[in-house]
């Protein structure tokens, strides 16, 4: 059975950082690409971040680019996400989801599968 599972997420103040991890297990994922989504309340989920299987393609959304990097470990099947710099308005449920690809994508229809997410709040 495929599961992914985050953590990291929690409450900081503006300007604090974060570091989100997304363990994968039940397969390997070293061939696919994995990202970060979130979705703030109200609002649809929205990529964040995305990482090919081999690692040396990133994609960022606008908002989150200088702040936050994606990584990946492949022998310990995790993947990360480095917050720094937060604002309140990156206030969200953060969602680790692996793709069907090994190219990065920012399509979230391109990824069967979810973990079940972690809140992270920045308080201004």
């Amino acid at each position: 059975q495929v599961q992914l599972v985050e953590s990291g997420g929690g409450l900081v103040q503006a300007g604090g950082s974060l570091r989100l991890s997304c363990a994968a297990s039940g397969r390997s994922f070293s061939g696919y690409a994995m990202g970060w989504f979130r979705q703030a309340p109200g609002k649809e989920r929205a990529a964040v971040a995305s990482i090919n299987s081999s690692g040396t393609t990133t994609y960022y959304t606008n908002s989150v680019k200088d702040r936050f990097t994606i990584s990946r470990d492949g022998a310990k099947n995790t993947m990360y996400l480095q917050m720094n710099n937060l604002k309140p308005e990156d206030t969200a449920v953060y969602y680790c989801a692996t793709a069907s690809t090994s190219w990065a994508t920012m399509d979230p229809t391109r990824y069967p599968y979810w973990g079940q997410g972690t809140q992270v709040t920045v308080s201004s």
